[in-house]
């Protein structure tokens, strides 16, 4: 998922318990994602909308029994930069992101994301999410995938409340969600191209939630129809531009820029597009071939093999290649943008594809 694009540990105060006090989105935030608010209006706007999301996203969990109001609060006290919330905020601004539905949509959105993260641990049998001990490991598994299943409930029932469409998009979202993690879990079939497969799946399972944030925003903040097609458009592509570069700062980085150390999902055996490209390569000499021989194990545990696969995938065509489809998703990204009008809040979207482009170089 794009979780892991910034610090882990979230520029939120995410004091621990009922009583912490609320978080507060910030400019320093904004840069760590790459957006760039040069107006001091929208900046207002964005940064008291996602104030008060905080707020009502610590309600919305509450539950007068105590060990599910500890276990449902979990992840949202661990922080996280919101960037599902943070795209309703930015859709918002091309109505009126003062309209009273704007705020519930981005905590429906950040909600069903949370719930997708308690899930994901379980699967992947995670024992750290956020700097924090994830819900499996601190409790079990059945507890974090019934927190899970709870908050998709809450989402859903204040989805309720902004209408029958609310519904019908989130309960659309949340299948495509289930699609990709299917698909993931079951990996290509004989005839699928492993490529087109992967793609479809950050497409379905981190794309698609970012989408309907970015059209949420717009929605219920009164934009146009033509306005709203577009802001969803541009949200599923940015949503896969960023996922698609974590995959390569896995690779690139030297230090823990993604969120978390480098070549983790090579140690892992995750087939993540540089690997997938490296894979179906043709090329004859050594280094290449020597790559496919070394990635062709599964996953990488021996250090000295890891160490010698990071090295050969860093100066990789493959590499460069990926490099190229993210800058490429960057900028379709950037197209999608086209009917919405000129302005501060076109060009804070706009910043995001730059970043986007720029943080693999």
């Amino acid at each position: 998922m794009v979780d892991g694009v910034v610090n882990p540990a979230g520029e939120r105060s995410g004091a621990s318990g009922s009583g912490g006090r609320r978080g507060r989105a910030s400019t320093s935030q904004f840069g760590a994602l790459g957006l760039n608010l040069a107006d001091a209006r929208v900046e207002a706007s964005v940064v008291g909308l996602l104030d008060t999301v905080e707020v009502e996203l610590r309600a919305s969990v509450s539950s007068a029994d105590p060990f599910v109001n500890e276990a449902a609060r979990h992840l949202v006290e661990a922080g996280g930069k919101r960037f599902r919330p943070l795209l309703v905020a930015l859709g918002a601004q091309f109505g009126d992101p003062a309209a009273a539905q704007v705020v519930p949509a981005a905590v429906v959105m950040e909600l069903t994301h949370l719930a997708t993260l308690y899930h994901d641990d379980v699967m992947d049998e995670a024992v750290v999410r956020r700097g924090a001990p994830s819900a499996n490991s601190r409790w079990t598994n059945s507890v974090a995938i019934l927190v899970g299943d709870y908050l998709f409930a809450r989402a859903a029932d204040i989805a309720a409340d902004l209408g029958p469409e609310a519904v019908r998009l989130q309960a659309r979202t949340f299948a495509r969600l289930v699609h990709g993690q299917i698909a993931e879990t079951v990996g290509p079939r004989a005839d699928d191209d492993p490529v087109t497969h992967y793609l479809n799946v950050i497409a379905e399972k981190t794309g698609s939630l970012i989408a309907t944030s970015a059209r949420f925003g717009g929605m219920f903040g009164g934009a146009a129809p033509e306005h709203v097609e577009a802001l969803a458009g541009y949200g599923e592509t940015i949503g896969v531009a960023f996922q698609l570069s974590d995959d390569l700062l896995d690779i690139a980085s030297e230090s823990v820029q993604s969120g978390k150390t480098p070549g983790t999902d090579l140690r892992e055996g995750v087939p993540t597009l540089p690997v997938l490209y490296a894979r179906e390569a043709d090329d004859s000499d050594a280094s290449s071939v020597r790559l496919r021989e070394i990635l062709a194990t599964g996953p990488l545990t021996d250090d000295a093999l890891h160490a010698e696969a990071l090295g050969l995938l860093r100066e990789s065509p493959a590499l460069k290649r990926a490099r190229e489809t993210v800058r490429s998703y960057a900028e379709e990204a950037r197209a999608q943008l086209a009917p919405l009008p000129h302005g501060p809040s076109r060009s804070a979207l706009e910043s995001l594809c730059d970043y986007i482009a720029d943080r693999t170089s």
